[in-house]
């Protein structure tokens, strides 16, 4: 098993290193354009191995593409960061250009990846790896879901006082600041709904501090977080080459399902050796079907974005 990250800044240097330190390879590989960045960070993590007890080789490479071939994921973090202030929907000109541009590299030694996405705005970069790869769909996946769904269990676990991994909870929709829903009527606290335990002023305030999560972290840090992204990649990538199935909220192409199609949005799916697997419906009621739909109608608007730059869609 081979697994690369592109992009070797705080975000992908972290993914890197969480899917070393979990063993879910033979060798990592660590891609980035300024020179000698790849290389030193992956020595560095390389140099942990006696430390932490593992065995998985960490390669850098400066742009050379060539040793990223053979790659069962890839992992694209590549682009610039979000600044405080800055929304990801006023990345999308930049990083376009620089996420196809990755995915056609990729794509010229490792045919067979499972791309995993994300880069900001990361659901119309799903979108566009998508649309211009040629892959079949269930091999692009965009990560938000999982981070959104992280931070929504940690603000209920501070408002309840437990524990966080007492808590079940899934946010879905856009991976935007007004476009994400954390789907609170299902949040549960060891089986027991959180609705039991908070009310609903509660609720809608850990929704919405769920929502600005990411732009909270920019606005103290002064640049996106990383510690959860690089996580929630990890997760991601195990479910993947461990074949283990797991229920991720993730960004897909929907044909359909949720009453939605060309467009890809983060819903519950099944993750597996073959990228996502299976959408489950999860039965929206009529308010979060209405949540749903707005939040897929700002995604669209920011795709139509894509076809004013020239990138073949």
């Amino acid at each position: 098993m081979k697994i690369t990250v592109v992009g070797a800044g705080a975000v992908g240097a972290t993914c890197a290193d969480n899917i070393a330190r979990r063993q879910l390879a033979q060798e990592v590989v660590l891609l980035d354009i300024k020179e000698g960045l790849s290389e030193g960070k992956a020595l560095d993590m390389f140099q942990t191995a006696t430390l932490c007890g593992f065995d998985t080789k960490i390669t850098g490479s400066t742009n050379d593409y060539a040793k990223t071939a053979g790659s069962d994921v890839v992992v694209i973090t590549s682009g610039l960061p979000r600044k405080p202030g800055m929304t990801r929907e006023e990345l999308i000109g930049t990083n376009a250009n620089i996420v196809k541009g990755v995915t056609d590299n990729i794509l010229k030694h490792s045919p067979e990846a499972i791309i995993i996405i994300v880069s900001n705005p990361m659901d119309t970069m799903t979108y566009l790896s998508l649309k211009t790869s040629g892959l079949p769909k269930n091999r692009i996946i965009g990560m938000g879901g999982i981070l959104d769904s992280a931070r929504f269990k940690t603000y209920l676990s501070l408002a309840l006082d437990c524990p966080p991994n007492d808590i079940q909870g899934t946010v879905i929709g856009g991976h935007g600041d007004t476009t994400m829903i954390p789907l609170t009527r299902l949040a549960t606290r060891n089986g027991i709904p959180v609705g039991q335990f908070l009310d609903g002023e509660t609720l809608q305030k850990v929704a919405a501090d769920t929502m600005v999560g990411g732009a909270t972290l920019t606005k103290l840090i002064g640049t996106s977080a990383w510690y959860a992204p690089g996580a929630a990649v990890a997760e991601l990538v195990e479910s993947i080459v461990r074949d283990q199935k797991h229920i991720f909220p993730c960004c897909v192409a929907l044909d359909g399902e949720y009453g939605q199609s060309d467009i890809c949005l983060g819903v519950p799916v099944v993750i597996g050796k073959n990228g996502w697997e299976q959408i489950i419906d999860y039965k929206l009621n009529d308010e979060e079907q209405a949540a749903f739909n707005k939040s897929a109608d700002a995604v669209r608007n920011m795709n139509d974005v894509l076809k004013t730059l020239d990138l073949g869609i």
